[in-house]
């Protein structure tokens, strides 16, 4: 399914939350969360996405690899760990977002960046589900 195509409404509705959430934050920090996201959800067309976008951006090939084992990895910083565990949690929400979680994104993001960095969450989940469920693949646009 093309769904710009069919929804473009809706379509275009998210491509409007994203601008809006991802405005003033680090592209860099935007893509890293975008494609941990993409991970979790196996999206396989974001993941080429924004692994591209983060290359563009300037992230290093041994960032982009490490991504799955950042807790593990020495290449992130404690505000970028705090952003993808505060990614990991809102996408695999039925375990919900802990305190413990919450509140160190908290103390590296004030509350407008904060909120921003969720929008860009959620919206990530949301290309995620979209492209997961209709099929959409690296390649085809």
């Amino acid at each position: 399914m093309n769904f710009a195509a069919v929804a473009p409404k809706v379509f275009k509705a998210v491509l409007g939350l994203h601008a809006a959430a991802v405005e003033g934050l680090d592209p860099v920090l935007v893509e890293l969360v975008q494609i941990r996201a993409a991970q979790l959800n196996h999206c396989a067309y974001c993941l080429d996405y924004h692994i591209t976008d983060a290359r563009k951006a300037g992230e290093s090939e041994d960032r982009v690899h490490q991504l799955p084992a950042w807790r593990e990895s020495s290449l992130y910083t404690v505000r970028e760990r705090a952003a993808l565990a505060l990614t990991e949690a809102v996408t695999l929400l039925p375990d919900g977002v802990s305190d413990e979680v919450y509140e160190e994104a908290a103390r590296h993001f004030d509350e407008a960046t904060l909120a921003r960095l969720i929008a860009v969450i959620f919206t990530a989940n949301t290309w995620n589900r979209m492209n997961v469920t209709t099929r959409k693949t690296p390649g085809t646009d």
